[in-house]
């Protein structure tokens, strides 16, 4: 398909097609119209090539888009005929490689819906420069993490200097009190000197002197050692403070752990309510245990098993007092992991509100708190949200508070991890897959 030089030197009326602002394309955009004009330039006659690109003309492909990339851009920018011929060279010697459609990738995509003037091409420019800014944040997010490995090799070493300066502390502590051994040796010796003094109190005037320096230096000495007395003694009575405090504080832990004990025994009394009632019901229809119910070496299915299935899944909603536990990035990682984190919590914190309305279960949702960069949401009615403390696990924290409820308490764990579903099998809880829940959740 050729072109008049003319109809090839043609500029748009408005220099903004589709729409587009040229200028402010992103660069990976630009470079693929830079490639694609080059390539088509290398096809088209001579006298369709537009006069300000001819100087690039007899470059190679690559060479002409590296070296003439700002020419092509412009002529590209300026000239819809220009462009014209560039796609008419694509769809005659390359069909199905620079279309507009949403089977092509974003750049591709966007490029074409720009050289065909689509009407939506400032959407398609739009997007590609999303996913470049994406791309930015990621390798920002990298360079990040690159400092934060260094970082921690810093430390790493300041901790080994810190240990060898604690090695050298105590090498001297050592010495010092070798010294103060020697110290001792030597005023007992100067002691036993006083003594023989003492004895020869008709010795010279010299001697008597220096019986004196004697003396005053055994006061000094003396004097010093009250001192330090006094400071042990002060020592001690700080002791004996911190000891009191430990001692409140023991007080008020046991408070607490009485205060959660009654918690405990509350939900347990619950628990067997909600037994007792059951157990009405049943002896209301007339029916007592049956033999096969008395049958050793048997039990009944029910708790420890696994649910996987939303209509068993709505059935053990229906069991009152249900504690329902949900692994946070388990389930939302499972039903939007295309979501930022943040929006992973909101999202399932809200939909777990809503069951939470419906059923009047308890809910409690667990995230791991180490990659909680901005303030936690808030929980829905209804719904508790945990974190993690920095260093432990969501999946530790969510065994804790299994192994916290009261025996005979129905409690079911929603995760998709199979070392979590065995841990929490051991205290007798439901294991519901994560799948499920999300199923579950996405029904009015």
């Amino acid at each position: 398909m050729t072109m008049s030089a003319s109809r090839a030197d043609s500029r748009d009326t408005d220099g903004v097609p589709g729409g587009v602002d040229w200028p402010g394309l992103p660069e990976p955009l630009r470079a693929r119209l830079a490639d694609a004009a080059a390539t088509a330039l290398s096809g088209m006659e001579a006298a369709d090539v537009p006069h300000v690109l001819r100087r690039i003309a007899g470059f190679t492909p690559a060479k002409r888009a590296k070296l003439g990339g700002p020419a092509l851009l412009a002529e590209l920018a300026g000239s819809s005929a220009f462009r014209a011929a560039v796609m008419a060279w694509w769809d005659e010697h390359r069909p199905g490689e620079l279309v507009a459609d949403e089977a092509a990738d974003p750049l591709t995509n966007a490029a074409a819906a720009v050289l065909i003037g689509d009407p939506h091409a400032a959407d398609a420019v739009a997007a590609t420069a999303r996913r470049v800014e994406v791309g930015e944040v990621k390798a920002e997010r990298d360079t990040l993490l690159s400092k934060v490995d260094k970082l921690t090799a810093e430390m790493e070493r300041l901790r080994g200097e810190l240990t060898e300066a604690r090695a050298q502390v105590r090498e001297a502590g050592q010495q010092r009190e070798a010294e103060f051994l020697h110290l001792r040796r030597r005023l007992s010796e100067q002691g036993a000197t006083l003594r023989g003094a003492l004895d020869a109190r008709t010795a010279a005037e010299e001697q008597m002197a220096a019986l004196r320096a004697e003396t005053q230096s055994r006061i000094a000495a003396a004097a010093a050692e009250c001192e330090r007395e006094r400071g042990r003694a002060e020592a001690e009575r700080r002791r004996a403070d911190r000891a009191a405090a430990e001692v409140a504080a023991a007080r008020q832990a046991a408070r607490e752990a009485r205060q959660a004990d009654e918690t405990r025994l509350a939900l347990l009394v619950d628990t067997l309510g909600g037994a007792v009632a059951g157990l009405r019901r049943e002896l209301a229809l007339g029916g007592g245990p049956r033999p096969a119910d008395l049958v050793a070496g048997a039990q009944a299915s029910g708790s420890g098993t696994r649910v996987d299935t939303v209509p068993g899944l709505d059935a053990l909603l229906a069991v009152p007092t249900l504690h329902l536990v949900v692994d946070g990035y388990n389930v939302s990682k499972t039903g939007y992991p295309e979501l930022t984190l943040a929006d992973q919590r909101s999202r399932l914190i809200t939909q777990l509100g809503a069951l939470a309305a419906r059923t009047r279960v308890e809910i409690t949702v667990v995230f791991d708190g180490a990659g909680v960069m901005a303030a936690p949401p808030r929980g829905a009615r209804g719904v508790r949200v945990l974190f993690s403390e920095p260093g432990v696990l969501a999946d530790d924290v969510i065994r804790s508070i299994v192994a916290a409820e009261p025996h005979g308490r129905p409690v079911a764990v929603v995760t998709a991890d199979r070392a979590v579903v065995n841990s929490i099998r051991a205290y007798g809880a439901y294991a519901v897959p994560s799948a499920v829940l999300v199923t579950r959740l996405g029904r009015p």
